[in-house]
């Protein structure tokens, strides 16, 4: 029965775009920050180091979702897409409170499908050790780490993935 209703939820999510400056965009952006804070010493401060501004990512530069969950924002993610030059992927968070039911991987298809939609054949992302659970779905996914293609100061996994 806990797996029916665990399939139901998830059945129910929907993976919008939305405008990087929508309330429900923000809200994901600030517990996605607060829990990067929670679980990092160093803490994680977005106006330093690579940006994920609200210009790079609304379209034509890029894109933001919101996942929702009856109406309520359980998640995001952004791509930034650069011409002849890997997309990025920014700002991946998932309410703790609906871990687990494969949202993550499905949010994350949803940023790999925008990105080679943009005409990426590579797609970027970085991450910190802190995130152990985001780590484990990039490589269960096909990312790959490589050697920094950024200086973020609060990353300590660079990964790529091929998009073809």
């Amino acid at each position: 029965m806990r797996e029916v209703e665990r399939l139901l939820t998830a059945g129910n999510v929907q993976i919008t775009s939305v405008d990087p400056e929508h309330p429900d965009a923000q809200y994901c952006l600030q517990q996605y920050i607060a829990e990067l804070n929670r679980r990092s010493e160093r803490g994680f401060d977005p106006s330093v180091g690579v940006t994920a501004l609200p210009r790079e990512v609304r379209p034509p530069a890029g894109e933001f979702f919101v996942a929702y969950l009856y109406g309520e924002a359980i998640g995001c993610g952004a791509v930034k897409h650069h011409a002849d030059a890997p997309a990025e992927i920014k700002r991946m968070w998932i309410a703790p409170r609906v871990r687990g039911l494969g949202l993550g991987r499905r949010l994350l298809e949803r940023l790999e499908t925008c990105a080679r939609a943009g005409g990426a054949h590579v797609a970027h992302i970085e991450t910190s050790a802190v995130l152990v659970e985001a780590l484990s779905l990039y490589r269960s996914t096909g990312w790959v780490e490589v050697p920094a293609f950024n200086d973020e100061p609060f990353a300590d996994h660079w990964l790529e993935k091929a998009l073809t």
